[in-house]
C-alpha cells in the first residue's frame, strides 16, 4: 500500500510499504477513505517529538471502511463505515471504565518509555512516535486498529466524510477544551490560536453557553474564519492582546482562557526569541509563549484550559500569577470516546458542520506538499484533508 512515511525533520515521503495485517483477535483493518494533517503532526514534522524512527507512518485523523475483522470483534461487521479516535483505548482498564480513555493503561506497549519522561504512561496514539506505542498512522491506504470493538465508531451513511472525519480528534479536542472551562451564563472565553482546534473551541464555547468568545492569533485568514463564526478577534502583532482583553472585559479579564497553540507558539517579545533559541539547542523542549500570556490574562478565579500539545519542559512560566489569582488548570489528550455520540448528535441536528475548517483537499500522494503549505500557512491554508 501507499503511506506517508517520516524520515526526519521536514522530510516526509509517500512510499510503498507492506499492507497491515491482523495481529490480535480484537483488531480490525480499515481501508481509509479520508485522512487529515493535524497541527500535532507538525510537531513531528519539525522534529520535536522524540522516539520517531525513519519509515514511521504518520497520521492520527482518519476514517474509512472495515475490510477485515478479528474473531473477537462482535459489534461490527465488514463494510461498516467508521471513524477512528486518535487515542487507542482498551475499554476495560481503570481509566477507560471512568471515561478517561486517553489515559488507558493497556494500549501503549512502550509504556516504559513514557514512564521515564512523565512518571506514568498515557494511552497509545496512532502515528505519534514509539513513546506512544509505535502504531502505524492513518495517512495511508489501510491501517490496523487495535481494540477495534472499542475504538471504531460507526457513522451514518447519510453524513459525508467531511462532516464526520474530525470526530477522530480536533472536534472533540476543541469541545473538551471548552467543556473544561466550566462555562456559565454570561462568561467571556478567550481562545489563543485560531487553527482548526481553536476554531472548534470557539464553536464549542458558544454551543456550551458562552456569552462572548475572544480569539487571539496573527494569521489573517484564521482571524477571519474566527470572526465568521462569531468571535471578537485580536491580532497580537498589531496590538497588546493582554491590554485589549482588559478593555473588552471591563478590566476583569476573561472568565476562562483556552490555549489552543501549544509547544511551538510564536510571539513578538524578547521571551519569544529566548524560547526559540533555547528550543533550537534543545535546552527547552516547548515554547510556552501563548501559555504565559494565558496565565497572566486570565481573570481571578478563572480556568486555564490547555488543548495545544505540550511535550516536555517549559521555562519561565508566571506561576506566581496563577497561584495568586487562584486559577484552575485543566488539560490533557482528549478523551475522544466520551464525545463521539454527543458530538455526532450535534452534527445530525445541524448545530454544527465540522467541514467548515477545510481549506485544502489533496490526494495522499500530495501529502508532502500539504505538510509544507500547512506548516508555512501558504495559500490561506487552515486544514488539509487527504484522500488515499
Amino acid at each position: 500500500m501507499k503511506a506517508l512515511c517520516w524520515h526526519g525533520a521536514n522530510d516526509v515521503r509517500v512510499e510503498t510499504v507492506p499492507d497491515p495485517k491482523l495481529a490480535n483477535p480484537r483488531d480490525a483493518i480499515v481501508k481509509i477513505t479520508s485522512t487529515a494533517i493535524c497541527g500535532s503532526d507538525l510537531h513531528i514534522y519539525d522534529g520535536y517529538i522524540p522516539s520517531m524512527q525513519s519509515g514511521d507512518i504518520l497520521g492520527h485523523e482518519f476514517m474509512g471502511e472495515i475490510v477485515e475483522l478479528g474473531s473477537e470483534v462482535k459489534n461490527l461487521k465488514i463494510g461498516d463505515r467508521v471513524v477512528v479516535p486518535f487515542t487507542i483505548s482498551c475499554g476495560n482498564c481503570f481509566f477507560c471504565q471512568r471515561d478517561l480513555s486517553s489515559l488507558c493503561d493497556n494500549s501503549n506497549p512502550n509504556a516504559w518509555m513514557a514512564e521515564k519522561l512523565y512518571g506514568h504512561s498515557p494511552a497509545g496514539l496512532f502515528g505519534y512516535s514509539h513513546m506512544f506505542g509505535g502504531y502505524a498512522g492513518g495517512q495511508a491506504e489501510y491501517a490496523r486498529v487495535p481494540f477495534a470493538d472499542v475504538g471504531l465508531f460507526k457513522v451514518p451513511d447519510n453524513l459525508t466524510d467531511n462532516q464526520v472525519l474530525f470526530l477522530t480528534d480536533i472536534f472533540p479536542t476543541g469541545y473538551m477544551a471548552a467543556e473544561n472551562c466550566n462555562i456559565q451564563p454570561g462568561d467571556i472565553i478567550a481562545v489563543w490560536g485560531c487553527g482548526p482546534v481553536g476554531q472548534f473551541a470557539i464553536k464549542s464555547a458558544y454551543l456550551l453557553g458562552a456569552e462572548r468568545v475572544i480569539a487571539i492569533d496573527r494569521v489573517p485568514e484564521r482571524l477571519q474564519m474566527a470572526e465568521q463564526i462569531g468571535a471578537t478577534v485580536i491580532n497580537y502583532e498589531e496590538v497588546d492582546a493582554g491590554e485589549v482583553l482588559k478593555e473588552l472585559t471591563g478590566g476583569r479579564g476573561p472568565d476562562a482562557c483556552i490555549d489552543a497553540v501549544g509547544m511551538e507558539a510564536h510571539g513578538t517579545d524578547a521571551m519569544a526569541l529566548y524560547d526559540q533559541v533555547k528550543q533550537a539547542v534543545r535546552l527547552e523542549t516547548d515554547r510556552p509563549t501563548a501559555l504565559r500570556q494565558v496565565m497572566v490574562a486570565c481573570g481571578k478565579g478563572g480556568t486555564v484550559s490547555l488543548a495545544g500539545v505540550y511535550g516536555g519542559l517549559l521555562d519561565k512560566l508566571p506561576f506566581g500569577a496563577a497561584f495568586n489569582k487562584g486559577l484552575t488548570f485543566k488539560m490533557g489528550q482528549t478523551h475522544v470516546h466520551r464525545y463521539l455520540n454527543p458530538l455526532l448528535d450535534l452534527i445530525q441536528q445541524g448545530k454544527i458542520d465540522p467541514s467548515f475548517v477545510i481549506t485544502h483537499r489533496m490526494k495522499l500522494e500530495d501529502a508532502p506538499k500539504g505538510y509544507e503549505i500547512f506548516k508555512h500557512k501558504k495559500d490561506n491554508c487552515i486544514k488539509v484533508v487527504l484522500t488515499p
